[in-house]
Protein backbone atom coordinates (compact mmCIF):
# COMPACT_ATOMS: atom_id res chain seq x y z
CA UNK A 1 0.00 0.00 0.00
CA UNK A 2 2.83 2.40 0.83
CA UNK A 3 4.21 2.04 -2.72
CA UNK A 4 0.89 3.07 -4.20
CA UNK A 5 0.68 6.09 -1.88
CA UNK A 6 4.24 7.09 -2.84
CA UNK A 7 3.34 6.81 -6.53
CA UNK A 8 0.28 9.03 -6.06
CA UNK A 9 2.33 11.63 -4.18
CA UNK A 10 5.01 11.70 -6.87
CA UNK A 11 2.35 12.05 -9.56
CA UNK A 12 0.75 14.94 -7.65
CA UNK A 13 4.12 16.64 -7.24
CA UNK A 14 4.96 16.31 -10.92
CA UNK A 15 1.50 17.58 -11.86
CA UNK A 16 1.87 20.60 -9.56
CA UNK A 17 5.32 21.51 -10.89
CA UNK A 18 4.21 21.24 -14.51
CA UNK A 19 1.08 23.34 -13.92
CA UNK A 20 3.19 26.05 -12.28
CA UNK A 21 5.65 26.05 -15.14
CA UNK A 22 2.99 25.97 -17.86
CA UNK A 23 0.97 28.84 -16.36
CA UNK A 24 3.87 30.87 -15.00
CA UNK A 25 5.60 33.94 -16.47
CA UNK A 26 8.42 31.80 -17.92
CA UNK A 27 6.12 29.43 -19.82
CA UNK A 28 7.18 30.81 -23.22
CA UNK A 29 10.90 30.18 -22.70
CA UNK A 30 12.33 27.39 -24.91
CA UNK A 31 13.98 25.70 -21.93
CA UNK A 32 10.65 25.54 -20.07
CA UNK A 33 8.91 24.03 -23.10
CA UNK A 34 11.47 21.22 -23.04
CA UNK A 35 11.42 20.90 -19.25
CA UNK A 36 7.66 20.33 -19.00
CA UNK A 37 7.55 17.08 -21.05
CA UNK A 38 10.84 15.99 -19.45
CA UNK A 39 9.30 16.28 -15.97
CA UNK A 40 6.24 14.38 -17.13
CA UNK A 41 8.36 11.56 -18.58
CA UNK A 42 10.55 11.38 -15.47
CA UNK A 43 7.45 11.20 -13.28
CA UNK A 44 6.07 8.27 -15.28
CA UNK A 45 9.41 6.43 -15.12
CA UNK A 46 9.73 6.89 -11.33
CA UNK A 47 6.16 5.69 -10.75
CA UNK A 48 6.82 2.71 -13.02
CA UNK A 49 9.91 1.79 -10.97
CA UNK A 50 8.11 2.18 -7.65
CA UNK A 51 5.09 0.10 -8.60
CA UNK A 52 7.07 -2.72 -10.20
CA UNK A 53 9.44 -2.97 -7.22
CA UNK A 54 6.75 -2.42 -4.60
CA UNK A 55 4.31 -4.99 -5.94
CA UNK A 56 7.13 -7.40 -6.88
CA UNK A 57 6.05 -7.71 -10.50
CA UNK A 58 7.80 -10.54 -12.32
CA UNK A 59 10.48 -9.14 -14.71
CA UNK A 60 9.15 -11.47 -17.38
CA UNK A 61 5.90 -9.52 -17.28
CA UNK A 62 7.32 -6.01 -16.85
CA UNK A 63 10.96 -5.16 -16.06
CA UNK A 64 11.91 -2.05 -14.12
CA UNK A 65 13.26 1.03 -15.91
CA UNK A 66 16.55 0.58 -14.03
CA UNK A 67 16.91 -2.93 -15.49
CA UNK A 68 16.23 -1.57 -18.97
CA UNK A 69 18.84 1.18 -18.54
CA UNK A 70 21.34 -1.37 -17.26
CA UNK A 71 20.72 -3.48 -20.36
CA UNK A 72 21.20 -0.41 -22.57
CA UNK A 73 24.68 0.11 -21.15
CA UNK A 74 25.74 -3.53 -20.89
CA UNK A 75 24.60 -4.39 -24.42
CA UNK A 76 25.72 -1.15 -26.06
CA UNK A 77 27.74 -2.65 -28.97
CA UNK A 78 25.04 -5.18 -29.82
CA UNK A 79 22.29 -2.55 -29.67
CA UNK A 80 24.32 -0.24 -31.89
CA UNK A 81 24.78 -3.04 -34.44
CA UNK A 82 21.01 -3.63 -34.41
CA UNK A 83 20.35 0.11 -34.80
CA UNK A 84 22.78 0.38 -37.72
CA UNK A 85 21.28 -2.62 -39.49
CA UNK A 86 17.62 -1.72 -39.05
CA UNK A 87 17.41 2.07 -38.86
CA UNK A 88 20.33 3.35 -40.89
CA UNK A 89 20.47 0.65 -43.57
CA UNK A 90 16.89 -0.54 -43.78
CA UNK A 91 14.67 2.34 -42.71
CA UNK A 92 16.73 5.29 -43.99
CA UNK A 93 17.51 3.71 -47.36
CA UNK A 94 13.89 2.74 -47.93
CA UNK A 95 12.69 6.16 -46.80
CA UNK A 96 14.93 7.94 -49.31
CA UNK A 97 14.04 5.59 -52.17
CA UNK A 98 10.31 5.77 -51.45
CA UNK A 99 10.38 9.56 -51.05
CA UNK A 100 12.28 10.18 -54.29
CA UNK A 101 10.01 7.75 -56.17
CA UNK A 102 6.90 9.46 -54.80
CA UNK A 103 8.21 12.90 -55.78
CA UNK A 104 9.04 11.77 -59.32
CA UNK A 105 5.69 10.03 -59.82
CA UNK A 106 3.85 13.07 -58.39
CA UNK A 107 5.47 15.35 -60.99
CA UNK A 108 4.56 12.91 -63.77
CA UNK A 109 1.00 12.62 -62.48
CA UNK A 110 0.76 16.40 -62.28
CA UNK A 111 1.36 16.63 -66.03
CA UNK A 112 -1.30 14.07 -66.94
CA UNK A 113 -4.85 13.64 -65.69
CA UNK A 114 -4.73 10.09 -67.02
CA UNK A 115 -1.75 9.26 -64.81
CA UNK A 116 -3.36 10.96 -61.83
CA UNK A 117 -6.51 8.91 -62.18
CA UNK A 118 -4.51 5.72 -62.60
CA UNK A 119 -1.64 6.17 -60.16
CA UNK A 120 -3.54 7.37 -57.10
CA UNK A 121 -5.82 4.30 -56.94
CA UNK A 122 -2.79 2.06 -57.41
CA UNK A 123 -0.99 3.99 -54.66
CA UNK A 124 -3.94 3.58 -52.30
CA UNK A 125 -3.95 -0.14 -53.11
CA UNK A 126 -0.25 -0.35 -52.21
CA UNK A 127 -0.89 1.51 -48.95
CA UNK A 128 -3.58 -1.03 -48.03
CA UNK A 129 -1.23 -3.98 -48.48
CA UNK A 130 -0.56 -5.62 -45.08
CA UNK A 131 3.09 -5.53 -44.09
CA UNK A 132 2.87 -9.09 -42.79
CA UNK A 133 1.94 -10.12 -46.32
CA UNK A 134 4.49 -8.23 -48.39
CA UNK A 135 7.47 -8.64 -46.04
CA UNK A 136 7.89 -12.42 -46.60
CA UNK A 137 7.55 -11.89 -50.36
CA UNK A 138 10.22 -9.21 -50.41
CA UNK A 139 12.51 -11.41 -48.30
CA UNK A 140 12.19 -14.09 -50.99
CA UNK A 141 12.86 -11.54 -53.75
CA UNK A 142 15.71 -9.51 -52.24
CA UNK A 143 17.17 -11.85 -49.62
CA UNK A 144 17.16 -11.70 -45.85
CA UNK A 145 19.56 -8.78 -45.46
CA UNK A 146 18.65 -5.08 -45.19
CA UNK A 147 17.75 -4.74 -48.89
CA UNK A 148 14.40 -6.49 -48.42
CA UNK A 149 13.63 -4.27 -45.41
CA UNK A 150 14.42 -1.16 -47.45
CA UNK A 151 12.02 -2.38 -50.15
CA UNK A 152 9.24 -2.85 -47.57
CA UNK A 153 9.85 0.64 -46.18
CA UNK A 154 9.86 2.18 -49.68
CA UNK A 155 6.43 0.70 -50.39
CA UNK A 156 5.05 1.87 -47.03
CA UNK A 157 6.22 5.49 -47.31
CA UNK A 158 5.44 5.88 -51.02
CA UNK A 159 1.70 6.53 -50.79
CA UNK A 160 1.51 9.21 -48.04
CA UNK A 161 4.31 11.20 -49.67
CA UNK A 162 2.74 10.81 -53.12
CA UNK A 163 -0.76 11.90 -52.08
CA UNK A 164 0.46 14.94 -50.16
CA UNK A 165 2.80 16.01 -52.96
CA UNK A 166 0.08 15.75 -55.61
CA UNK A 167 -2.28 17.76 -53.39
CA UNK A 168 0.41 20.38 -52.80
CA UNK A 169 1.20 20.78 -56.49
CA UNK A 170 -2.45 21.64 -57.08
CA UNK A 171 -2.63 24.14 -54.25
CA UNK A 172 -1.69 27.21 -56.27
CA UNK A 173 -4.48 29.46 -57.48
CA UNK A 174 -5.46 30.15 -61.10
CA UNK A 175 -4.36 33.76 -60.69
CA UNK A 176 -0.86 32.73 -59.61
CA UNK A 177 -0.45 30.38 -62.56
CA UNK A 178 -1.80 32.99 -64.97
CA UNK A 179 0.69 35.50 -63.60
CA UNK A 180 3.57 33.09 -64.30
CA UNK A 181 2.30 32.62 -67.86
CA UNK A 182 2.22 36.39 -68.41
CA UNK A 183 5.91 36.39 -67.51
CA UNK A 184 6.50 33.79 -70.23
CA UNK A 185 7.28 30.98 -67.79
CA UNK A 186 6.76 27.45 -69.08
CA UNK A 187 5.88 24.35 -67.08
CA UNK A 188 9.28 23.69 -65.53
CA UNK A 189 10.02 27.27 -64.39
CA UNK A 190 6.51 27.43 -62.96
CA UNK A 191 7.04 24.10 -61.23
CA UNK A 192 10.31 25.04 -59.56
CA UNK A 193 9.57 28.69 -58.79
CA UNK A 194 5.90 28.55 -57.83
CA UNK A 195 4.30 25.14 -57.46
CA UNK A 196 7.01 23.17 -55.62
CA UNK A 197 7.56 25.92 -53.02
CA UNK A 198 3.80 26.14 -52.51
CA UNK A 199 3.63 22.35 -52.16
CA UNK A 200 6.33 22.18 -49.47
CA UNK A 201 3.92 22.26 -46.46
CA UNK A 202 1.97 19.35 -47.97
CA UNK A 203 5.14 17.43 -48.81
CA UNK A 204 6.47 17.77 -45.29
CA UNK A 205 3.18 16.45 -43.91
CA UNK A 206 3.74 13.31 -45.94
CA UNK A 207 7.41 13.12 -44.98
CA UNK A 208 6.61 13.39 -41.27
CA UNK A 209 3.93 10.70 -41.49
CA UNK A 210 6.40 8.48 -43.30
CA UNK A 211 9.04 8.74 -40.56
CA UNK A 212 7.09 6.48 -38.21
CA UNK A 213 6.01 4.17 -41.02
CA UNK A 214 9.65 3.67 -42.03
CA UNK A 215 10.70 2.53 -38.57
CA UNK A 216 7.70 0.26 -38.12
CA UNK A 217 8.17 -1.29 -41.54
CA UNK A 218 11.87 -1.99 -41.08
CA UNK A 219 11.43 -3.57 -37.65
CA UNK A 220 8.39 -5.69 -38.48
CA UNK A 221 9.92 -6.90 -41.75
CA UNK A 222 12.81 -8.43 -39.79
CA UNK A 223 10.39 -10.81 -38.10
CA UNK A 224 10.10 -12.68 -41.42
CA UNK A 225 13.77 -13.19 -42.12
CA UNK A 226 17.00 -11.42 -41.28
CA UNK A 227 20.64 -12.14 -40.49
CA UNK A 228 21.56 -12.52 -36.83
CA UNK A 229 21.44 -8.77 -36.29
CA UNK A 230 18.69 -6.17 -36.34
CA UNK A 231 16.11 -4.70 -33.98
CA UNK A 232 13.25 -6.87 -35.17
CA UNK A 233 15.40 -10.00 -35.00
CA UNK A 234 16.58 -9.07 -31.48
CA UNK A 235 13.06 -8.38 -30.24
CA UNK A 236 11.82 -11.71 -31.59
CA UNK A 237 14.67 -13.81 -30.19
CA UNK A 238 14.82 -11.99 -26.85
CA UNK A 239 11.10 -12.45 -26.33
CA UNK A 240 11.54 -16.17 -26.97
CA UNK A 241 14.28 -16.20 -24.32
CA UNK A 242 12.06 -14.23 -21.89
CA UNK A 243 14.67 -11.46 -21.80
CA UNK A 244 12.06 -8.72 -21.62
CA UNK A 245 14.56 -6.10 -20.50
CA UNK A 246 16.36 -6.52 -23.85
CA UNK A 247 13.05 -6.25 -25.68
CA UNK A 248 12.27 -3.01 -23.86
CA UNK A 249 15.78 -1.70 -24.54
CA UNK A 250 15.17 -2.15 -28.28
CA UNK A 251 11.76 -0.49 -27.93
CA UNK A 252 13.31 2.50 -26.15
CA UNK A 253 15.92 2.90 -28.88
CA UNK A 254 13.26 2.67 -31.60
CA UNK A 255 11.10 5.27 -29.82
CA UNK A 256 14.02 7.65 -29.38
CA UNK A 257 15.09 7.19 -33.00
CA UNK A 258 11.54 7.79 -34.25
CA UNK A 259 11.14 10.92 -32.13
CA UNK A 260 14.51 12.27 -33.28
CA UNK A 261 13.72 11.54 -36.93
CA UNK A 262 10.33 13.24 -36.67
CA UNK A 263 11.88 16.21 -34.85
CA UNK A 264 14.55 16.54 -37.54
CA UNK A 265 11.91 16.67 -40.28
CA UNK A 266 9.96 19.26 -38.28
CA UNK A 267 13.09 21.38 -37.88
CA UNK A 268 13.83 21.19 -41.61
CA UNK A 269 10.20 22.08 -42.34
CA UNK A 270 10.46 25.22 -40.22
CA UNK A 271 13.60 26.31 -42.06
CA UNK A 272 12.21 25.57 -45.53
CA UNK A 273 8.62 26.82 -45.05
CA UNK A 274 9.35 29.76 -42.75
CA UNK A 275 7.10 31.90 -44.93
CA UNK A 276 4.00 29.74 -44.38
CA UNK A 277 1.37 30.96 -41.85
CA UNK A 278 1.63 27.68 -39.90
CA UNK A 279 5.26 28.51 -38.98
CA UNK A 280 4.59 32.02 -37.70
Amino acid sequence: MIWAIAAVLIWALGWWVNVRLANGPVSDLPAVKVLIPAIFGLTVVVIWELLVVGFEVNPVILPTPSAIVERLFSEGPRLWADFHQTIIKGAMTGYIIGGLAALGIAVLADRSDFLTRGILPVGSFMAALPIVGIAPIFVKWFGSDWESKAAVVAVMVFFPILVNTVAGLRDTSVMQRDLMRTYGAGYWPTLFKLRLPAAMPFMFNGLKIATTLALIGAIVAEFFGSPTVGMGFRISTSFGQLALDMVWAEIVIAALAGSAFYGLMTLIEKRVTFWHPSQR
